[in-house]
């Protein structure tokens, strides 16, 4: 079951954030009435918008969005496909990243956004049969912080207790022969966070790749946020998750054989 924080934070109610908006009160308007002392008529006074808790906070969050986001995408760049396609990661960092140096085709269960330069939409439910153009389609395919969502019905997907393995599957097939898989997932002791998502042993996602493709590289974000790149994936720290308890797992796996794909 939920702890009360988490249920708290469900319903808008962040009890950390209302402590540190108290003590930034007192701050704030004591800043407001040096402000309009100061004001002229440059300005007319509008609504106002209370930020309380920036004050202390640092510039910026680099996350593990961000390294994943970054380092993947400088990846793809170095290696230059022909044709890329990513299914499900995310809009505002990695897609946008790709997007400034190459065409980039986004697959997603959901709505497409408006029309984004450099990137095509399709709404695709991988839960369902893969259409005939989309099996092995493409010489790069990247799905980073999405298999672990699949079948938890958390962005209206079928309820399916198996749907990391069938869409795992079906990224599988749409690469091409010689074509590289992009896959990042939360890594620590196994288990599911429902509805959230899934979190997977690293030996689950090296194990994955263990028939008919070889892992390239293989990368971690620690639970402190600090990026491996690469790690000893071989190794025995593969079996306590690189020390993880929700980490991000990041490989890069080439399907065997010669892609041919145009």
């Amino acid at each position: 079951m939920a702890s009360i924080p988490t249920w708290l934070r469900t319903f808008g109610i962040d009890p950390k954030r209302g402590l540190s908006a108290c003590q930034g009160l007192r701050r704030y308007l004591c800043a407001r009435r040096a402000f309009r002392a100061q004001q002229d008529d440059n300005f007319r006074w509008g609504n106002s918008l209370p930020i309380l808790d920036e004050w202390q906070a640092a510039s910026g969050s680099l996350g593990a969005y961000f390294y994943q986001d970054q380092r993947v995408a400088q990846w793809i760049h170095q290696a230059n496909p022909r044709r890329h396609v990513d299914v499900g990661s995310r809009l505002d960092g990695f897609i946008g990243h790709l997007s400034v140096f190459r065409h980039v085709e986004v697959l997603d269960l959901r709505p497409p956004p408006s029309a984004v330069s450099n990137v095509t939409f399709h709404q695709l439910d991988l839960m369902q049969a893969l259409p005939t153009e989309w099996i092995e389609a493409t010489d790069s395919l990247s799905c980073l912080h999405t298999i672990e969502h699949f079948g938890l019905g958390r962005y209206g997907d079928v309820i399916d207790v198996d749907g990391h393995h069938k869409g795992l599957a079906q990224l599988k097939r749409m690469v091409a022969p010689g074509g590289r898989l992009y896959l990042s997932t939360p890594i620590g002791p196994q288990r599911v966070e429902f509805n959230a998502h899934r979190v997977f042993a690293a030996a689950t996602l090296a194990g994955w790749f263990s028939d008919g493709w070889e892992i390239e590289r293989f990368a971690v974000i620690d639970d402190a946020c600090r990026l491996h790149d690469p790690v000893a994936w071989r190794g025995p720290e593969l079996e306590t998750h690189f020390g993880c308890r929700l980490g991000v797992g990041i490989v890069i796996a080439r399907k065997a054989g010669t892609t041919d794909v145009g």
